[in-house]
Formats: C-alpha cells, sequence, structure tokens
C-alpha cells in the first residue's frame, strides 16, 4: 500500500485530536487548557509523522 506523505501526517493528526477531545470531553466541558492540549497534540502528531519517512518496498517479486 502506498500512502502520500501527507495523508499520512492528515490521518495522525486527526486520530490525536479526536483522542485528545474524547478525553477533554468526559466531563462535558473543555476547557482553555484542554483546547491548547488538543492543538498541541495535533500538531505534534503532524510535525513528528511528517518528518519519518515512508518506508521504501523492495523491488524484487518475492519482496524480500
Amino acid at each position: 500500500m502506498k500512502i502520500a506523505k501527507y495523508w499520512k501526517a492528515v490521518v495522525a493528526g486527526t486520530v490525536a485530536g479526536a483522542g485528545s477531545l474524547s478525553t477533554a470531553l468526559a466531563d462535558d466541558h473543555i476547557s482553555a487548557a484542554e483546547g491548547w492540549l488538543t492543538l498541541t497534540a495535533v500538531l505534534a502528531a503532524l510535525g513528528f509523522t511528517w518528518a519519518v519517512p515512508n518506508r521504501q518496498t523492495s523491488r524484487t517479486p518475492n519482496g524480500q
């Protein structure tokens, strides 16, 4: 499967944001600190995922 570097980062940011927001919504209220934490989680996930290159696939027929 070939996933572009852009989409890999978008998915990572979405998952990080959703996880952080679901934790923040446990008390049915999002405070300013929880909002900043969610933003930080999204930006960190985008940055770290963007920095890690995709693994190169081999070109041999048996995949080794």
